[in-house]
């Protein structure tokens, strides 16, 4: 069974987000990186960057095949995880810790609204 920490906001197609302070930190689920196997390129999206909820900002390639990676939410990309496209097995070793991907600055909190609960990601992938 995947862990699914009860404080993040989750989209539908497997990302995580953690919002303080008007920042949202993305990443993907320990769901997704199980999916996806040994995680051996991550391609982030540039700083400065604007995104729009559900548009493809990142990607991922394992071992298995590569996946897109949607932006949550809609704002300014303020921040990359550096450390990851040097290693990017994080992403497999600590999903909701080191193997994040990218702080957005958000445009609009309506968009973490909008996305799952835990329990409501909970029963997506185990439905």
């Amino acid at each position: 069974m995947s862990n699914v920490p009860a404080d993040l906001r989750y989209a539908k197609s497997h990302e995580w987000v953690c919002v303080a302070d008007g920042l949202a930190t993305v990443g993907i689920t320990d769901h997704a990186q199980h999916e996806l196997t040994d995680v051996v390129f991550v391609e982030l999206p540039a700083v400065g960057r604007k995104v729009r909820a559900g548009e493809t900002c990142a990607v991922v390639e394992s071992v298995k095949t590569a996946s897109d990676i949607y932006s949550p939410v809609g704002g300014e990309v303020v921040a990359v995880n550096d450390g990851l496209p040097m290693n990017p097995a994080l992403v497999n070793t600590a999903p909701f810790g080191e193997g994040w991907f990218f702080k957005v600055k958000l445009s609009s909190p309506a968009d973490v609204d909008a996305l799952l609960s835990a329990d409501d990601y909970r029963a997506q992938i185990e439905g």
